[in-house]
């Protein structure tokens, strides 16, 4: 009779130990899998960030040079406006996803927002130069949080 209720025990405790490493191991496979689906995400937020930036760096460029030169940039300004909604979104995910990357990606934003108004084309050409700097700035940042 005793080696029947050992027999039945250690069954029941191997059962119970098996159900409890299964659990264990389904939620680390869950928490790696949301893990990977973020730092998806955050890649893609990024990936987004830079293009839209450039897409609004190039814009602005063309839309200060038409300016500058005296030419009607009506078109470019209505261009530009269209790139620079399109950077909110992504700066915005950029923010929630890696908050670390939050002033990087600010500081870019704002060095190419900075691109209007310029003075010259001197400064138009200095202020495009220190919005790539940003940007580069700002990815090199996101490989380092990414790599981490």
């Amino acid at each position: 009779m005793w080696a029947s209720l050992i027999a039945v025990l250690g069954t029941l405790a191997g059962a119970i130990v098996a159900g409890v490493m299964q659990q264990r191991m389904t939620r680390t496979a869950l928490r790696e899998a949301r893990a990977d689906e973020r730092r998806r995400d955050a890649v893609q937020a990024i990936t987004d960030l830079t293009v839209a930036l450039a897409a609004h760096r190039k814009a602005m460029w063309l839309r200060e040079d038409l300016r500058l030169r005296g030419e009607d940039w009506t078109e470019a300004r209505t261009a530009s406006h269209a790139t620079r909604d399109a950077v909110t979104a992504p700066q915005t995910a950029v923010r929630i996803l890696t908050p670390e990357l939050a002033a990087a990606a600010d500081d870019a934003v704002r060095a190419t927002y900075a691109l209007r108004g310029a003075a010259d084309t001197e400064t138009l050409a200095a202020l495009r130069e220190d919005a790539l700097a940003a940007t580069e700035d700002f990815t090199s940042a996101a490989g380092r949080a990414l790599a981490a």
